[in-house]
């Protein structure tokens, strides 16, 4: 798969439903799973492929240690299948996880898509540090 990438501004209608962006739906297939972002407060989305990928993962976690990444990422999932206009929708628990109501960006993040409230993408990127992003990268030899 290649990497997903660029920003799309785009609103929520009122019945939850998200225009997708569709480069990013070229990306990811003919259906794709939403769920809670780990680290923020957005959505992430995975193709089919990266999907299985990480269940995967976190099926070979053993129970006593993987039982909390489970319920957190299995119980808010969902499958997305674009209608023929591209539209998605997106459940209200998962807009609700991730404020979003209106104005959201829809980003490509390498093998993965992330669903943000606008302003909340907003204050990620206004509280960028590039000396430690920077750092970062001279760490991986850029």
């Amino acid at each position: 798969m290649a990497s997903l990438m660029g920003t799309y501004y785009h609103n929520i209608d009122v019945k939850g439903r998200l225009n997708f962006p569709t480069k990013l739906r070229e990306g990811l297939g003919v259906s794709f799973y939403v769920t809670k972002g780990l680290d923020q407060h957005c959505l992430t989305v995975y193709s089919e492929e990266e999907w299985e990928r990480l269940s995967a993962k976190v099926a070979a976690i053993p129970e006593a240690k993987g039982a909390q990444i489970k319920r957190w990422l299995f119980s808010g999932a969902g499958v997305l299948i674009p209608d023929k206009q591209g539209r998605v929708l997106i459940p209200q628990d998962l807009r609700a996880f991730a404020g979003l109501e209106k104005d959201v960006v829809v980003i490509g993040a390498d093998n993965k898509a992330e669903i943000w409230d606008k302003a909340q993408w907003e204050t990620l990127n206004n509280s960028f540090d590039a000396t430690d992003m920077l750092s970062i990268m001279e760490e991986l030899g850029f």
